[in-house]
């Protein structure tokens, strides 16, 4: 009657032997590490490994080991925490311009280990510790690129309607439009009043030129300022997600600040850069007319700009840009069919597919070049600190001839190298950044921090289960001892989920699998006292475990069904500490039914099963 077949306990044993597998690699330790990546223009190799151990040494920082890994990257191990920012400190004191570098902690697993694949689960920034970073929006910069579209807007409807004028530029926050006659600037102001409703238009005259001053009313700054912050939230996150990394929180802080937490980061070094980096393309015509020799001693052309190729050669381009990144849809590193070299590979909307196909429906024969543009943050030594600074980096990174003409999708290429493709193609499909962003505050959540909140999460659960383990051996006896070993088993099951799923573990996460050992011990503490409910009314002890088990199992269902619904809506609506909470709680109530119908049933048939009792240890 109670017996298993073999191959349902086989089944059984696979499942825990497979979770103690599982598991296995949380039990050992965590190194503090620090990750290293190169920047642009350089790699990391052998010799900066050589460079890396030399500038530890010099300056008398002990580590336990440099790994060059697969990505090209460095990792640097090291005894102590403090060993770890004495490192940081070295390292970006004497190689800051070449190489970047990142906190975190790295497990040290044997390299059998690694071999299959098998990694401890992912902790939240409350007990691995990570990145937090307030990075600032440059609002004014949001309001002037704004303007700056509004120019070329207006300047353009002028043309269409061939209403003549003298200029069109910026002073200071308002657009200022110079006219020679007043039939123009008035058939202007009908134009811009009817085509610009977002714009203050008033007309004026000085002198003999009439002039209309255009300008952004308060509630239109305030919204351009809003959706300036809104997109970089977006875009940032989808940076983040495109990188997989676990549960990262990425809030708003008043009006012009964003807050990003990183937890359990997988490459810290690459998050870093993709987060300041303001990486994007701009399309414009090359000004074949213009002399660079003039340009170069200050004449520059009124509708050209100065700009340098990668090699330093200057070379002159249109003011009037044809496409910008925030008009690519879409983005993939590749390499070009004729020549090999790194491309990306670009995807417009439809109005920048319009605007690039007229431009280069015009232009065909032509020279057209691709800026790429990027904020760079560097550290600088002033009076003995570290002191981080942020530059403007335009470069020109090809020029090719219009040779037919094309609008949804081409290719760009020029770039350094297949990861520079590869960064960019990123940075375009996740979104180009509304205005600006500075990483103003930056600092690393933990170890130690981390370290206390594990500590303090592992006893609770300890103490949770010392209680319980205790109670179920002096009440049930024989089948108390049954129910905690399937406790232990239900845990370890837990955190070899967790780890298979690289799911992240939070305090509130903690806090769940607590709860989790109460519910799994309820559903012992249902079927046991089933079974001594039938031994009351008389039935054999076969008979009585056969039918505890039976009776109890739409019960349990019931009470686990109710909590998991529960669960699943906590996850759908809840946000960060309730979302790792949720997790633990649906990953505990899967486990504890597995463990408390089939394992401890599995344990039981083996002890009772098969023979012939007359009385029951419960």
């Amino acid at each position: 009657m109670n017996h298993y077949p073999l191959w349902k306990n086989l089944l059984i044993l696979s499942v825990v032997l497979g979770s103690l597998l599982l598991a296995l690699p949380n039990l050992f330790s965590q190194d503090p590490s620090i990750e290293i990546t190169a920047a642009r223009g350089n790699e990391v190799t052998e010799a900066s490994r050589a460079e890396v151990q030399a500038a530890l040494e010099n300056s008398q920082v002990p580590f336990k080991e440099i790994e060059l890994r697969e990505g090209g990257k460095l990792l640097v191990r090291f005894a102590s925490s403090d060993a770890q920012l004495r490192g940081q400190a070295a390292i970006e004191r004497t190689l800051s311009e070449r190489y970047r570098n990142a906190l975190t902690l790295s497990a040290d697993l044997p390299g059998w280990v690694r071999a299959l694949g098998l990694n401890p689960m992912s902790m939240g920034l409350d007990l691995r510790g990570g990145i937090h970073v307030v990075i600032d929006v440059d609002m004014e910069a949001a309001l002037d690129q704004a303007l700056e579209r509004y120019v070329g807007d207006i300047r353009t409807e002028l043309r269409d309607r061939k209403i003549r004028y003298l200029t069109v530029a910026r002073e200071g926050s308002r657009i200022l439009i110079k006219f020679n006659e007043l039939e123009a600037r008035d058939a202007a102001e009908k134009v811009l009043s009817r085509e610009f409703r977002d714009l203050q238009i008033q007309s004026t005259q000085d002198g003999g030129t009439f002039l209309i001053a255009a300008s952004l009313p308060q509630a239109q700054q305030d919204q351009i300022r809003d959706f300036a912050l809104q997109q970089n939230i977006t875009t940032l996150r989808n940076r983040v997600n495109a990188l997989g990394v676990a549960e990262p929180s990425i809030a708003r802080q008043g009006d012009r600040r964003i807050v990003v937490q990183l937890p359990g980061a997988q490459d810290p070094g690459r998050l870093k850069e993709l987060l300041g980096a303001t990486a994007t393309l701009e399309y414009r015509l090359v000004d074949t007319e213009g002399s660079i020799a003039d340009a170069l001693d200050g004449r520059v052309p009124v509708a050209s700009r100065l700009y340098r190729e990668r090699n330093g050669q200057p070379i002159l381009l249109s003011r009037r840009v044809i496409v910008t990144g925030d008009q690519i849809t879409d983005a993939s590193a590749g390499f070009d069919g004729q020549t090999g070299s790194p491309a990306v590979f670009v995807s417009l909307d439809g109005q920048g597919a319009r605007r690039m196909r007229n431009v280069t429906t015009e232009n065909v024969g032509k020279p057209m070049a691709v800026v790429f543009i990027e904020n760079q943050t560097y550290t600088e030594v002033v009076d003995g600190e570290a002191v981080k600074r942020t530059r403007k980096v335009e470069e020109v990174i090809s020029v090719a001839t219009i040779r037919e003409p094309f609008g949804r999708r081409f290719q760009t290429t020029g770039l350094d190298s297949s990861n520079e493709a590869h960064n960019l193609a990123l940075l375009l499909r996740s979104g180009a950044l509304a205005a600006p962003i500075q990483i103003v505050e930056e600092r690393t959540v933990g170890p130690s921090l981390g370290q206390d909140n594990i500590d303090q999460g592992f006893r609770s659960v300890m103490f949770a289960m010392a209680a319980v383990l205790v109670f179920m051996a002096f009440y049930y006896r024989v089948f108390g001892l049954v129910a905690n070993v399937v406790l232990i088993t239900n845990i370890v099951m837990i955190v070899a989920i967790l780890s298979l799923l690289q799911a992240t573990l939070t305090l509130p996460g903690i806090a769940g699998i607590v709860l989790t050992v109460g519910m799994a011990v309820d559903a012992n503490v249902l079927i046991y006292e089933r079974i001594r409910e039938e031994i009351r009314n008389g039935n054999s002890p076969q008979a009585s475990i056969h039918s505890g088990y039976d009776k109890a199992l739409s019960s349990i269902l019931d009470a686990n069904i109710t909590t998991l619904i529960a669960a699943i809506v906590l996850f759908s609506f809840g946000t960060g500490p309730i979302k790792g909470f949720a997790v633990t709680l649906v990953i505990g109530i899967a486990t504890s039914m597995f463990t408390a119908i089939y394992g401890s049933r599995a344990i039981i048939n083996l002890i009772y099963g098969g023979r012939r009792v007359k009385t029951l240890a419960i």
